[in-house]
């Protein structure tokens, strides 16, 4: 049997009563699908529902073969041990007793045919960059992006038929996001990807676009489904457009009818007035002329209604997608202005920023460096969420930091409740006007944290940081692109042109952080050294 994923009549609606799918039918084949929408289409509840991680509300999934998921945000017990997140210990351990010479009957069936599970182990974090992991430390040892790629060994080992990654270069810097790129360009199953990431959807063999609860099938990768549908939109565009000359035309085809019959009437009223013919013939005319009229005004009213239904239906064709539209409160800071001071910063973990670094003014910062180089823990530091070891970091001025794991926000808490405890001093309408700019429109302002999907999350958390009081003079964010689509990141973009503070941002994605103006680029690597614009793009 062909490797296939079958979705019948898949529905689901949360617990709230929010419907997500109604009657989807969709089937994946052998070779990878890279699966896109806005954010809030459903992409990654589609991935929880064909990993069983979720219960269809009605339908069904079906997969031929074994089902392997990477989700979105993986965790892992930093009590674990490398072999036990990849699913081997216990084979490991049986091999390494009969090494040892214990030939008991339980290590052999432990084992059973998998002689070189630690040779393929140890393989697998090679081609994936970990090879200098091994196999005994522990996952709190390990960087976030080094977690997520332990999660896709994990699977890889495993040799699971179809492989459901969501935002799998989340976290990931351009050394380890090559390294997945290998691993999926050399899939041999059904994959089927969700990701904002370009150059991970220009490996896909074809595109599902999920879009108000139904997929559209493009063939090819993302360029070639963005050519699509930009050709798809601009007949779309056409469309509209004779619609709306066609409406215009019946209003005033309409309009002229409705003149010629009141002239008509006015006509056989004097008729009748002056009597110029029979009373019975001119009951006649007038009986005629009101069905004539009723008649013409039907056929008119009819075609204006067939207009409109036209028009919107071509306007329903055209894509308007709801993006962020952040408002950023006014935080001008002086161009000589001292906003932070670091000095002989040692971090925890080992990172270090020798001498001393100044941030002055509306400053833009970019800070890159490998996994694990400590680019998190410097902005922790700077938060004041992590004590140095020693040295100083100093804010000058009110910062807020959001970070990669949206951990500011109160999953049991709705989006609005969850504003209002950095904001206690709005409110509930400025608080509900705000949040309406980041799509958090009425009842979706009542929604859970916990529910959102991770592009929610991320605007939900940058609503609550935006209308914290005192409003940042200095805002940091970590990985900000993670989770939000390109319509999003585009929109974030534009935002923070606006933003007249100083900005640190930390990130893999070098498209996004040439996108924002940056005044100077920081590596840290060991030690926090700047660098030329040249010299960011990182050696193969």
């Amino acid at each position: 049997m062909h490797t296939s994923l079958t979705c019948t009549s898949l529905s689901f609606t949360w617990p709230d009563g929010t419907s997500v799918f109604d009657g989807l039918d969709a089937s994946f084949g052998p070779g990878r699908t890279g699966l896109v929408g806005v954010n809030g289409s459903g992409k990654s509840t589609l991935l929880k529902l064909i990993a069983g991680e979720l219960t269809p509300t009605d339908g069904s999934v079906r997969a031929a073969g074994r089902v392997g998921y990477l989700p979105q945000n993986v965790t892992l017990d930093t009590a674990l041990r490398v072999d036990e997140a990849l699913g081997i210990a216990a084979r490991r351990a049986a091999l390494h007793a009969i090494e040892a010479g214990d030939v008991s009957e339980r290590h052999f069936e432990t084992v059973g045919d998998d002689w070189d599970v630690e040779e393929r182990a140890l393989a697998t974090l090679g081609e994936l960059g970990l090879g200098h992991i091994g196999l005994d430390r522990t996952i709190g040892e390990v960087s976030g992006g080094e977690s997520v790629l332990l999660r896709l060994a994990a699977l890889l080992l495993d040799r699971p038929d179809v492989l459901l990654l969501d935002e799998p270069t989340n976290n990931l810097d351009l050394y380890a996001r090559r390294r997945l790129y290998t691993a999926v360009e050399s899939w041999p199953g059904v994959m089927v990807v969700v990701s904002h990431d370009r150059e991970l959807l220009d490996r896909v063999d074809q595109i599902a676009d999920l879009r108000s609860g139904e997929i559209t099938w493009y063939g090819g990768n993302f360029s070639a489904y963005e050519e699509a549908l930009a050709a798809e939109q601009e007949a779309a565009e056409r469309m509209v457009r004779v619609a709306e000359a066609d409406l215009r035309k019946q209003k005033r085809e309409l309009s002229d009818a409705h003149m010629k019959l009141a002239r008509r009437k006015r006509y056989g009223q004097k008729m009748w007035d002056s009597k110029r013919e029979p009373k019975i013939v001119m009951g006649a005319r007038k009986r005629a002329a009101q069905v004539s009229a009723g008649k013409h005004r039907i056929m008119h009213e009819e075609k204006l209604a067939e207009a409109r239904e036209r028009l919107d239906e071509a306007a329903e064709a055209v894509r308007d997608d709801d993006e962020i539209r952040v408002d950023l409160p006014h935080t001008a800071v002086p161009a000589g202005r001292t906003v932070l001071t670091l000095r002989d910063l040692e971090l925890a973990y080992g990172a270090r920023v020798a001498g001393g670094y100044d941030l002055h003014g509306p400053e833009r910062i970019a800070l890159i460096g490998r996994n694990g180089a400590g680019k998190t823990t410097l902005l922790r530091t700077i938060a004041g969420e992590l004590a140095p070891v020693s040295g100083e970091a100093t804010a000058h001025v009110p910062l807020r930091f959001l970070p990669q794991r949206l951990d500011v926000l109160d999953g049991e808490l709705t989006v609005a409740e969850n504003v209002a405890r950095f904001a206690p001093d709005a409110t509930n309408n400025r608080i509900r006007a705000r949040l309406a700019r980041f799509l958090f429109r009425g009842a979706r302002a009542d929604q859970k944290a916990g529910t959102l999907s991770g592009g929610e999350r991320f605007r939900a958390a940058l609503a609550a940081l935006m209308l914290a009081e005192p409003a940042p003079q200095l805002l940091m964010l970590d990985e900000p692109t993670n989770n939000l689509d390109m319509a999003s990141v585009r929109q974030l973009t534009t935002a923070l042109e606006s933003y007249e503070g100083a900005l640190i941002v930390a990130s893999h994605d070098l498209p996004f952080l040439e996108s924002l103006g940056i005044t100077r680029w920081l590596r840290l690597d060991g030690e926090l050294t700047e660098i030329t614009p040249e010299a960011v793009g990182y050696p193969s």
